[in-house]
């Protein structure tokens, strides 16, 4: 099994190798209403995710589906113009799959974005946070199964996840562009329905201070293939229970637009400190 999923690595990579010259460093994934980053790519090859071989094609609004590899702020770059979840039908293993071509095609570090609601009550609709760490209670792990160890190690480490080198660049590159950035944990969970009052409770008291349906995945991969891990997301809104009112797609993508001005200029700020 763990042949073929090489195998099948090995076919997407050297399909987007004969369209694109470029050998990414950074891979960027850009979530919910975030993907307008994308159009900043010079001399960019625009891959649709369909046409890639074994490549999962995305679903969810505001996920354009395509892969885009050129120069960002002077960076060699590979960006994912939206990503695909569990939620949509997808295994583990599919949601991972594009992370482990960017990985193959030369990117040590990965830049993964989200919308995600807020759980701590000191944040507000809008604000940037830096991911610090994640808790992972979908249910569901990319590596169970046999493990190749071309693709990582049989138990990877996860006591630094997420950076902490980048993570202070971010800050400092943040500052510099005049973005406020919060820091905190990201809690993952299946989707797709928006969680209950009394699963966002149980979020806070288990440190959490923002929830979401993605990501996670993405980061044990990126860890399990050796790769530097930079995550940021966009609090679009506040979780269920805490302001008096439902929530919608529609205000998750609109809180998303009105912020990505701010939030590409925050990626632009770290990518070229």
């Amino acid at each position: 099994m763990e042949g073929d999923r090489y195998d099948r690595l090995h076919e997407a990579t050297d399909w987007i190798q004969q369209r694109a010259a470029v050998r990414p460093r950074i891979a960027l994934v850009l979530g919910s209403g975030l993907g307008s980053l994308a159009d900043e790519v010079s001399d960019a090859v625009v891959l649709p995710y369909r046409e890639i071989p074994h490549f999962p094609v995305s679903t969810a609004p505001g996920h354009a589906g395509k892969l885009i590899l050129g120069r960002l702020e002077g960076k060699h770059v590979a960006v994912m113009a939206g990503r695909s979840h569990m939620y949509e039908g997808y295994s583990a293993q599919q949601v991972v799959f594009p992370i482990q071509v960017m990985r193959r095609l030369g990117a040590d570090t990965l830049i993964i974005t989200n919308a995600a609601g807020g759980v701590n009550l000191g944040f507000q609709a809008g604000a940037l946070m830096l991911i610090s760490d994640h808790i992972n209670l979908t249910g569901r792990n990319p590596l169970v199964g046999p493990n190749d160890p071309r693709l990582g190690v049989r138990f990877p480490d996860m006591s630094e996840a997420y950076s902490v080198k980048l993570r202070a660049e971010a800050h400092l590159a943040a500052a510099s562009a005049g973005v406020k950035l919060v820091e905190g944990v990201y809690l993952g969970l299946l989707g797709p329905n928006y969680e209950t009052p009394a699963e966002v409770r149980l979020a806070r008291s288990m440190g959490a201070d923002a929830v979401g349906m993605s990501t996670v995945m993405e980061v044990i991969a990126a860890n399990h293939a050796g790769m530097h891990v930079l995550g940021i997301s966009c609090i679009t809104n506040m979780a269920a229970g805490i302001l008096p009112r439902k929530l919608t797609e529609e205000e998750v993508l609109e809180t998303a637009m009105h912020v990505s001005d701010e939030f590409a200029m925050l990626i632009k700020s770290i990518m070229s400190h």
